[in-house]
């Protein structure tokens, strides 16, 4: 179960003068070849955490705290996640810097991507 895959979507937001790190995931059953995208699995999970994000809006403005490095798709073992992710996710929203926040990510991750989109595309990946 340790080795198990999970796909994880978060953001990186400010609103209200404070940082806010929601996420959302699932398990996979294997882990993505590599040069893959998340594929469906990962475009209906950044649309989840998206329209949960604007139902949120309703209590303030809501900003991108990191740029175009602000929405990541993340492959982990489960432990990671439960293990790991969440001191460094506490120690990011206490201030930490988003640059040691990535590098952190990048270590509890076997894989990355950041997505973006342009008007009337479908979300594009970047791998790190």
């Amino acid at each position: 179960m340790t080795d198990s895959p999970y796909l994880v979507s978060l953001a990186l937001l400010e609103q209200n003068g404070s940082r806010r790190m929601p996420l959302g995931g699932c398990s996979i059953s294997a882990a993505i070849p590599a040069g893959e995208t998340p594929g469906k699995e990962g475009e209906a999970l950044a649309l989840d955490l998206l329209l949960r994000l604007w139902q949120q809006s309703d209590g303030g403005e809501i900003k991108r705290a990191a740029g175009e490095q602000s929405l990541w798709l993340l492959e982990m073992p489960m432990e990671r996640l439960m293990n790991d992710l969440p001191t460094l996710k506490s120690s990011w929203l206490a201030g930490g810097s988003t640059e040691e926040l990535i590098t952190g990510l990048r270590q509890l991750a076997s894989q990355g991507w950041r997505l973006s989109t342009a008007k009337y595309a479908k979300p594009s990946y970047a791998a790190w």
